[in-house]
């Protein structure tokens, strides 16, 4: 289970980047490319091992501002993110 006290780290199977001929952030991984959209591009980008989602939300409404939904959008996409085995908590 995540919450706003885990810290989420990428899986070392996939390398997250910007790929400038998608115009989008991707996850590349042996078999392939992940395009991924714009909040969940913004979202990998802050998870360093290091921040807890806290910081993750934190960060992101500094930059996009205090939207109502946010937290929950995040903690939402991060769970869905750990199913995927993107990311590891």
């Amino acid at each position: 289970m995540i919450s706003n006290e885990s810290i989420p780290t990428m899986n070392t199977m996939f390398r997250f980047q910007w790929e400038q001929a998608q115009n989008s952030y991707v996850l590349l991984y042996p078999e392939g490319m992940i395009q991924l959209n714009g909040p969940a591009g913004e979202i990998l980008a802050l998870v360093d091992g290091e921040k807890p989602v806290a910081g993750i939300v934190a960060d992101l409404k500094g930059k996009f501002g205090d939207v109502d939904s946010l937290e929950s959008d995040v903690l939402e996409f991060l769970v869905e993110a750990q199913k995927q085995r993107w990311i590891e908590v």
